[in-house]
């Protein structure tokens, strides 16, 4: 629809004022006082109805009506940022000490605005209605289950979801290109903590100890095992111990210690039976050892797995924006995570990849100090996600 290919082109600028503004003035997880009161006030000069503030805690949604109150699609973006110190040196730098937006949300959430008012502009070619979605706290991994725990799938029921992330992600794109997959595209992320009790003592007589360094030792050795040896080649998996400790002094024996890592895996079955293979090796080699072992996860988001339906639909809608031979599909998934598979797990939707590099020494890679991202091809993403909201029930 050159239409819309028009519109968004001629928003760029005004997309761009935006993701400065946001860029400026980056907030955390949950608290984003400033943030959401910056999207109210432009979905309320926009013509967004219901907007509501604080959903999820930190959150803002808002309705699009088209031509009746259903179906309905969720269109999401990311608001928060991180805590790393900038070192872009761009004009519009963080304001803030010790925070950036170094991973995109303020292009996510830029985008999703200008989307916005692509539907607004084009509401007489809406078949039911949009609800828009600003999430907080993607980067803790948790602010999509808080908000579907405040129902923002409900009130009223989102039938879709569509989404999207910029910057870097997949090699081998070029900016103004969409990359899309039909497969698992992103992975669980889940956290475990192993803590191992023993008997503390002196180093000079270990016998008269039960050493819970060694225990781990010998832990940490049987979970490299999970990933090599019990894990088809084919399924890809990540197991990281990232913290092991234990004592404070050369010659002394802890009492006990702590292993804690990250587990990654592209589908719910694995994710599970990595899961019960930590547990069992952790608590048996403990026992084994005379001592005792006890395993507890943080459960992040799970595989992002797109609707086969929805993305097909997206092929479509963004191949009428950027043109059909510049969507491709992503030749492999990413064992990072993101929590847009929490939506992905509640309704059919879809989750496409936004490439903003420049092709050049700027290109740094997510969380970096240093990333940024090529906002000449932010109307790629609001008009891809616009036209997506105008022809998924065609």
């Amino acid at each position: 629809m050159t239409d819309i290919k028009q519109q968004a082109q001629n928003m760029n600028t005004q997309m761009v004022e935006w993701r400065r503004h946001l860029h400026a003035h980056p907030e955390l997880g949950y608290e984003t006082p400033q943030t959401m009161a910056f999207i109210a006030e432009r979905l309320k000069e926009l013509g967004a109805t219901d907007i509501r503030t604080g959903v999820g805690k930190g959150g803002v949604t808002a309705i699009i009506q088209g031509s009746g109150p259903t179906p309905v699609l969720g269109i999401r973006a990311d608001i928060d940022a991180l805590p790393v110190k900038e070192e872009t040196g761009l004009s519009f730098a963080s304001t803030v000490e010790g925070r950036m937006h170094a991973c995109g949300h303020d292009a996510h959430t830029a985008m999703l605005l200008g989307a916005a008012k692509l539907l607004i502009q084009n509401k007489d070619k809406l078949k039911g209605s949009v609800k828009l979605i600003f999430q907080p706290a993607e980067e803790v991994t948790s602010g999509a289950m808080t908000m579907i725990a405040d129902g923002v799938l409900e009130n009223p029921k989102v039938d879709g979801v569509v989404g999207l992330h910029t910057g870097s992600l997949w090699g081998g794109f070029k900016s103004g290109e969409i990359g899309y997959c039909e497969t698992p595209m992103m992975a669980a992320c889940d956290f475990f903590y192993i803590h191992i009790k023993g008997k503390g003592g002196h180093g000079a007589t270990p016998h008269l100890t039960v050493d819970p360094i060694s225990i781990g030792c010998q832990i940490y050795s049987g979970l490299q095992t999970i990933v090599s040896r019990e894990t088809s080649p084919l399924a890809p998996a990540v197991l990281t111990v990232g913290s092991f400790q234990g004592g404070a002094t050369p010659n002394i024996i802890p009492p006990d210690c702590t292993l804690k890592g990250t587990l990654r895996a592209l589908t719910p079955e694995l994710r599970r039976e990595l899961q019960d293979r930590i547990t069992h090796i952790a608590q048996e080699t403990a026992r084994l050892m005379r001592g005792s072992a006890t395993v507890t996860f943080d459960y992040g988001p799970p595989p992002l797995i797109p609707d086969k339906a929805m993305v097909r639909k997206l092929v479509r809608a963004a191949g009428d924006v950027v043109g059909p031979e510049r969507v491709r599909a992503i030749p492999e998934p990413t064992m990072g995570a993101e929590d847009m598979a929490c939506f992905l797990e509640k309704v059919p939707g879809v989750f496409f990849f936004h490439p903003s590099t420049f092709g050049d020494d700027r290109d740094y890679p997510h969380h970096h100090p240093k990333f940024s991202i090529n906002e000449d091809v932010l109307w790629t993403g609001a008009g891809s996600l616009a036209q997506f909201a105008l022809t998924w029930q065609d």
